[in-house]
C-alpha cells in the first residue's frame, strides 16, 4: 500500500498499522544501481574461501538473532511464531550451503580438440541482479535467490514485497563485511518492482510470484535481452492410496494445506483420494482440522495464524463460495474466525469437480478440496490437468506405485511420504506454467553465471585447414 511515496506495513492479526516506510524513488534506484557497479567490481575478485567465511559469519547472526527476526516477521506477516523461528534457521542453512558449493563451482575442463590444446569453461557472474521476492516467506525466498547470486559473485538489488518489509531490513541490518553496495534493498509495491526490472543497471532478475505478474516481468526482461528465473506458483496436487495409515495420511494432508494458513507455493490444493479409503480420510481429516487452534500468532499454542490480508482472505471465500453454489459438500470450516484480523477456518470440501475454480486455479488459503479416485491411474490424470507444474504429494507404501507417480506426474517436485520438505542442495522450480528456471541446488547457483568457454593452443602455427583449399604450386600460390 502506498500513498505520497509512503508504505504501511499492517499486522493482518490485529489490522492495526505497525510502521511506515518511505518508498524508492527513480532517483534512489539510480543511485542503487551506481552502488552495485562498484561493488560488483570489488566483490567478483573475493576468493571463495572469503565468500564463504562471510557467509558462515551470516548464518550465525541469523540464528543468534533468530527470536528477534521470528517476531518481526510474525507481527508483519501473520505466519505463527514456532514457524517464522524455522524459517530463520532454514534461511542460515541456505547461507552455509552457498557459501561452501561456491567454492568448487567455477568452472570445469572438455576435452580439447587436439592433444596440445587446453579448453576451459569458466563460470562467472552475471553482473547486478534484481530480486524481488513474496510476503510468505520474506526471509527464506530471498535466500534463495541472494545467497547463490552473490555466491556466484554478482551485486544484488532485493525488493521485498511491501506487505512484509520488515524483517528483510533487519536481515539486511545483520550482514557485515561486504562490499558497500553488494546488497541493497529497495521498497515499494508493483511500480518500484517494474521500475526495478526495467533499469539499465540490472542484468538480470529473479522473481518469485503470480503467473500474472511473472507474465509481466518476463516480457520486461525478454524486451531488455536479460535473463530472468520465474517463479510462479502452483495448484499442487496430493494423491493418497489405500495402502497407508488413514490417520497419518489425513494429518499430513491437513499440514501440507494448511500450512502458513495455506499461503505456500507448494500448499496442497487439490486431493485425490482412493475410494475404498476416502469416507474414513474424510472423517479423520475433519477430525485433524477441527483440533486445531486458531489465534494469535505469537501465541505458541497457535496453529493457525491469519491471512495476510483481506484480499487474500477474499479470494478464498470466492473460491468456496462459487464451489457450494455449484454442488460441492462443507464438511468443515467455510468461515471468518474471530471479530478482526484476517482469519479464515480451515476448510474441507468433497463433491469437488474439475470445472469448479477451487480445483482450477491457485487459491493459496486452508482449503482441502477432497476428490474420491478408482484408481492410480485417474489420480494422475486430475494431477496433471492443470497449467500448473510446481509441487506434487503421494503417500504409499507401494514402490512401484512410487516409480509410476515419479515418472508421470508432471511436477519440478514430487514428494513422496514426506510433505512440502525442501532441501538446500535439490533444485526447486517448476514445470509448465509454474516457472522458468531453478532455485536451490548448483542449479541454483549456476542461474545466476555465465558461461565463457576458453580455447588454448600453446603454439603460434599455420592450421591447415585454413586458405588455400585447392592443389597449388611449390611456392603455395593456388593454381588459377
Amino acid at each position: 500500500m502506498t500513498d505520497n511515496g509512503r508504505l504501511s506495513v499492517v499486522n493482518p492479526a490485529t489490522e492495526e498499522s505497525i510502521e511506515e516506510i518511505v518508498t524508492t524513488s527513480r532517483e534512489d534506484l539510480d543511485r542503487a544501481a551506481g552502488k552495485a557497479r562498484r561493488a560488483f567490481a570489488e566483490w567478483r575478485s573475493f576468493a571463495g574461501l572469503d565468500r564463504a567465511e562471510l557467509f558462515h559469519e551470516l548464518a550465525s547472526d541469523l540464528r543468534d538473532h533468530a527470536d528477534e527476526l521470528a517476531e518481526i516477521m510474525t507481527r508483519e506477516g501473520g505466519k505463527p511464531f514456532i514457524e517464522n523461528h524455522d524459517e530463520v534457521t532454514w534461511t542460515a542453512a541456505c547461507f552455509d550451503y552457498y557459501g561452501e558449493i561456491a567454492r568448487d563451482n567455477v568452472g570445469y575442463l572438455p576435452a580439447p580438440i587436439e592433444p596440445q590444446q587446453l579448453a576451459l569453461v569458466i563460470k562467472e557472474p552475471v553482473g547486478t541482479v534484481a530480486c524481488i521476492v513474496p510476503w510468505n516467506y520474506p526471509l527464506l525466498l530471498a535466500a534463495w535467490k541472494v545467497a547463490p547470486a552473490l555466491a556466484a559473485g554478482n551485486a544484488v538489488i532485493l525488493k521485498p514485497s511491501e506487505q512484509t518489509p520488515l524483517a528483510t531490513r533487519r536481515m539486511a541490518e545483520l550482514i557485515e563485511d561486504l562490499p558497500d553496495g553488494l546488497l541493497q534493498i529497495v521498497y515499494g509495491a508493483g511500480e518500484v518492482g517494474e521500475m526495478l526490472v526495467r533499469h539499465p543497471g540490472v542484468d538480470m532478475v529473479a522473481f518469485t510470484g503470480s503467473q500474472e505478474t511473472g507474465r509481466k516481468v518476463g516480457v520486461a526482461a525478454a524486451e531488455r535481452l536479460i535473463p530472468a528465473n520465474l517463479e510462479l506458483g502452483g495448484k499442487d496436487p496430493f494423491i493418497i492410496c489405500d495402502d497407508v495409515d488413514i490417520e497419518v495420511a489425513a494429518q499430513g494432508a491437513v499440514w501440507a494445506a494448511c500450512l502458513n494458513a495455506g499461503q505456500v507455493c507448494t500448499s496442497s490444493e487439490r486431493f485425490y483420494v482412493m475410494k475404498g479409503i476416502a469416507d474414513d480420510f474424510v472423517e479423520a481429516s475433519k477430525s485433524y482440522v477441527e483440533s486445531l487452534h486458531i489465534g494469535d500468532p505469537m501465541d505458541e499454542r497457535t496453529d493457525i495464524g491469519p491471512m495476510i490480508n483481506e484480499e487474500g482472505r477474499g479470494k478464498v471465500e470466492r473460491h468456496v463460495g462459487e464451489a457450494l453454489q455449484k454442488g460441492a459438500k462443507l464438511v468443515a470450516g467455510g468461515e471468518r474466525y474471530g471479530e478482526r484480523g484476517f482469519f479464515y477456518k480451515p476448510t474441507i470440501l468433497t463433491g469437488v469437480e474439475p470445472s469448479m475454480t477451487v480445483m482450477r486455479d491457485e487459491t493459496f488459503g486452508p482449503v482441502v478440496p477432497i476428490v474420491q479416485v478408482d484408481t492410480l491411474d485417474e489420480a494422475i490424470e486430475q494431477a496433471n490437468s492443470v497449467p500448473y507444474g510446481l509441487g506434487a504429494n503421494v503417500y504409499t507404501q507401494d514402490f512401484e506405485k512410487m516409480l509410476k507417480c515419479m515418472r508421470e506426474i508432471r511436477a519440478g517436485t514430487v514428494w513422496i511420504n514426506d510433505p512440502l520438505t525442501d532441501n538446500d542442495a535439490a533444485p526447486f522450480g517448476g514445470q509448465k506454467g509454474s516457472g522458468i528456471g531453478r532455485e536451490l541446488g548448483r542449479e541454483g547457483l549456476e542461474a545466476f553465471q555465465e558461461s565463457k568457454h576458453v580455447h588454448i593452443d600453446p603454439k603460434v602455427e599455420k592450421k591447415e585447414w585454413w586458405y588455400p583449399y585447392g592443389p597449388g604450386e611449390e611456392s603455395g600460390q593456388r593454381t588459377i
